[in-house]
């Protein structure tokens, strides 16, 4: 594996994803390893812009728009963040192909070829070297939206697509086994799956 590695956290919300990448991001800072940072949508000043037009809660943008958004969003991270650091730091992602694949084709039924295509478009030979995707289940995770105080679109679906969501994101990570971590925020700890990142962590900078 490179000595600078992608690494990605994928999940669905409530899961423990953000919660993930931030006990990374302390580890990294604490042990003074070099690595850079950004979520999807987001990125740059106008990927961040383009994050509120996608998330807003009185957006009305259709499923296609916001395929399109997201891709314009990557684009110019492609271009401002993944290329400027590629192999020279760690690359932190908070959600990236896997999550357009898992929300806009597995949950929106927008076609998984267009995706797929659009992705090797903009990402040419980028690749993520390794992947955290944190799960949970369903009374997890309405317990947790309740108790969520700022809501975005995303936030605001049903269980139905958010279970399609989280099936995409698993039928993804088992078809290669080896680049996936499933970290199960129903099962274990928070600081049981720490431990599990961090070791998994040091295995890929190793």
């Amino acid at each position: 594996m490179s000595k600078n590695p992608i690494i990605v956290f994928e999940g669905v919300e409530t899961s423990g994803k953000s919660t993930n990448l931030k006990k990374a991001i302390k580890y990294f800072k604490k042990n003074k390893i070099i690595y850079t940072s950004f979520r999807e949508p987001g990125g740059t000043n106008l990927s961040e812009k383009l994050r509120q037009l996608m998330l807003n809660k009185k957006s009305k943008l259709n499923n296609k728009t916001d395929l399109f958004l997201l891709m314009a969003s990557r684009s110019e991270n492609v271009d401002k963040i993944l290329k400027e650091n590629y192999k020279k730091k760690v690359i932190l992602i908070d959600r990236f192909v896997d999550s357009t694949l898992a929300y806009q084709h597995y949950g929106m039924g927008l076609n998984k070829n267009l995706i797929l295509r659009m992705n090797k478009f903009l990402l040419g030979n980028f690749k993520p070297s390794f992947t955290f995707l944190s799960v949970v289940n369903k009374k997890n995770m309405q317990k947790r939206l309740k108790l969520r105080k700022n809501k975005n679109k995303y936030d605001n679906f049903n269980y139905n697509f958010y279970n399609k969501v989280q099936n995409g994101f698993l039928k993804i990570a088992l078809k290669n086994r080896s680049k996936y971590l499933i970290l199960d925020s129903n099962k274990d700890s928070l600081k049981i799956i720490e431990n599990k990142l961090i070791n998994k962590i040091n295995k890929i900078l190793k």
